[in-house]
């Protein structure tokens, strides 16, 4: 169903330059969530877990099935910091680019269920980089973030794997 309203807002406007991206945000912070490590048979692995609340949003877009994207961390997440990353997201496309954004089911979104391949680079950065960590506070969660982002962004090619959903890709617009 997707892929043909796609199809349809670009005969719409056959003069427009339509880019598609898919958007979300996701808290990272002191209170984080562990996850699965390989360790010895009937041991129990040594972890941290951080029980302090200190955290920040973290929102991005991405392009699915390439390495382009966007992301601002921002303190809180609500329809005033949506507008924000909005108004900095839109400076950053090309002159004569509209982009068509997805969202999900967010309070401040209004979109039906679906499967977000932003999800998946959330997923990723916790398991590879967020994990196991003590943060002493806000600027520590900050760096923390914006250094696993870097990090993710020199993995050349990663984005495009995590986020080439066939329904996207196959939506006929780049």
């Amino acid at each position: 169903m997707l892929p043909s309203k796609l199809q349809a807002l670009a005969t719409e406007h056959p003069e427009a330059r339509l880019q598609l991206w898919c958007q979300d945000e996701a808290r990272f912070g002191q209170k984080g969530r562990t996850t699965r490590v390989w360790y010895e048979r009937g041991v129990r692995p040594p972890g941290v877990v951080d029980q302090r609340f200190e955290s920040l949003y973290l929102f991005a877009a991405c392009r699915p099935g390439t390495d382009e994207t966007f992301a601002l961390a921002l303190p809180r997440v609500n329809a005033d910091a949506m507008t924000i990353f909005l108004e900095h997201f839109s400076r950053q496309l090309e002159p004569g680019v509209h982009a068509v954004l997805i969202l999900d089911q967010a309070g401040w979104h209004d979109a039906r269920a679906l499967l977000n391949p932003v999800e998946r680079v959330w997923l990723y950065l916790r398991e590879r980089y967020l994990s196991h960590r003590m943060l002493d506070d806000y600027r520590a969660v900050l760096e923390a973030v914006c250094r696993a982002w870097n990090r993710l962004l020199d993995e050349t090619g990663r984005l495009t794997t995590l986020t080439a959903y066939p329904y996207l890709t196959a939506s006929g617009i780049p």
